[in-house]
């Protein structure tokens, strides 16, 4: 395995690997979700292919300065992970080799940001498409792994791919859940245990409610059941068409219903599917 810790280093080492190249983008903080992309892109790229792992604490994506600070960072177990996972190279920039001091071009979606974890956190998602977009160039991969926990997230990445004819593939990965259904993520090792005690009332809230007739019974329940814990503090709660992510009145056609969740400083999403009625 093989590390690159600037663009031009990885530039260098990408000359003689072979193809095709799968990439998986990450924040790093690894879990068993991460690990299951990684399986996903070994299997993606074959044997003779190269598994491209990057980890970047991405700091333009982040709307409170709070959030950035207390992201954990442990590289040297993530490292230790990608080489149990077969990954074949990873790359570890830091913030001043991915952005010039006076950069002054972002990439923006304008449709599918709108609500959801869009609506709450101003400019999050032109941090995604200028990063993701940044490390497809850097990497020229053929494909890219992605999980479907961040569900906005992986439809903006898509957009934008399709959009601007970006020749890389993108595939998803089921979200991977803890044994009591809280969805993994890097967060959670934040919660106290009080929070990571109560956290898997999200997932509870949103299956019981998803089994309701109307978009309105819906919201109301998963609202009533997230707020019975004096821990929560919703920052959004919404039921939008799994298309175009636009909220929905009528449950005519396949639904999301999405909620980001406060515990005390730490956020938490999840989402399940609802079928049309």
């Amino acid at each position: 395995m093989k590390v690159a810790d600037s663009g031009s280093a990885l530039r260098e080492i990408l000359k003689t690997v072979p193809g095709p190249r799968v990439l998986v983008p990450t924040m790093g903080a690894f879990h068993p979700g991460h690990i299951s992309l990684m399986h996903r892109a070994r299997e993606i790229a074959g044997p003779n292919g190269t598994m491209i792992v990057s980890i970047f604490v991405n700091p333009i994506q982040f709307d409170r300065a709070s959030d950035l600070a207390a992201y954990p960072r442990p590289m040297e177990s993530d490292i230790a992970e990608c080489e149990g996972a077969g990954v074949d190279v990873v790359f570890t920039p830091d913030a001043g080799s991915m952005y010039f001091p006076d950069r002054s071009v972002t990439v923006t979606e304008t449709l599918l940001s709108r609500g959801l974890c869009g609506a709450t956190r101003p400019g999050h998602f032109d941090g995604v498409c200028t990063v993701v977009l940044k490390l497809f160039l850097l990497t020229g991969c053929d494909a890219a792994i992605f999980g479907e926990k961040d569900f906005q997230q992986l439809a903006i990445i898509r957009r934008m791919v399709r959009d601007l004819d970006v020749p890389v593939e993108i595939i998803s990965c089921p979200t991977v859940r803890e044994p009591d259904g809280l969805a993994m993520s890097s967060r959670n090792t934040r919660l106290t245990p009080e929070q990571r005690e109560d956290a898997p009332r999200i997932r509870k809230a949103l299956l019981e409610a998803a089994s309701l007739e109307t978009a309105d019974e819906i919201l109301r329940s998963a609202r009533t059941l997230i707020e019975a814990s004096p821990l929560t503090r919703i920052d959004y709660l919404s039921l939008v068409d799994a298309e175009t992510l636009q909220p929905v009145i009528a449950l005519e056609r396949p639904a999301v219903l999405a909620a980001a969740v406060f515990y005390g400083e730490v956020r938490l999403i999840d989402h399940i599917a609802v079928k049309a009625r």
